[in-house]
């Protein structure tokens, strides 16, 4: 078996990383796989390819209604239709940037994640925030003055550009070493190739 983790990319603020989000703290779990919790800017990647999602109705129309049928086939709870594009979807992953350096990343995003699309409450808000950031057990005042800082960001982007290096064009994205596999769908197969040791 591999010995390096699988990488999942994500951004707070991709529809389809909820699903891959509700569902990796079990599987790794259950797998004994680790999985390393990668943030980025997938906006910054789809701006430069002309590819988002709200500017094109029939793809967004079939993303609420593949999201739905998603939801329903992996007994994950979901509420149509969440807010969506984030207003603040920046300050989500920095903050998630900054839970990668402190190891409360996976907590804060499951968390946000839950309340957007359980509750409605958009994540990067301010309310998503304060509510995410206490389950993670985190001091929402000190992590949002460090999450907009200058060394946050730059980190941000160090991040965002390793994706793109990558050839990461979407989210979420699990590299198995230089394998990537796109999509909450592709995640059972990046799991059976890191088994494979290939």
């Amino acid at each position: 078996m591999a010995s390096e983790p699988i990488d999942f990319w994500f951004s707070v603020g991709s529809m389809y990383t909820y699903l891959s989000v509700m569902r990796l703290p079990e599987l790794a779990a259950r797998s004994g796989i680790t999985f390393r919790w990668r943030p980025f800017s997938v906006r910054a990647i789809m701006i430069e390819m002309d590819n988002l999602p709200r500017s094109k109705p029939l793809k967004l129309a079939y993303m609420w209604r593949d999201l739905e049928r998603r939801a329903v086939t992996h007994g994950i709870p979901y509420r149509a239709h969440p807010p969506y594009p984030l207003k603040n979807f920046d300050l989500a992953n920095r903050i998630a940037v900054l839970g990668t350096q402190e190891g409360w990343c996976a907590d804060y995003v499951c968390a946000a994640y839950r309340h957007w699309f359980q509750e409605h409450d958009e994540a990067g808000s301010e309310s998503n925030n304060a509510a995410s950031l206490r389950e993670a057990g985190q001091d929402p005042r000190r992590v949002l003055d460090l999450a907009q800082n200058e060394s946050t960001g730059r980190l941000y982007e160090a991040a965002t550009d390793e994706a793109r290096t990558l050839g990461i064009f979407g989210a979420p994205t699990f590299a198995v070493g230089r394998e990537l596999f796109w999509g909450d769908d592709r995640l059972e197969d990046a799991v059976a190739w890191y088994r494979r040791g290939t």
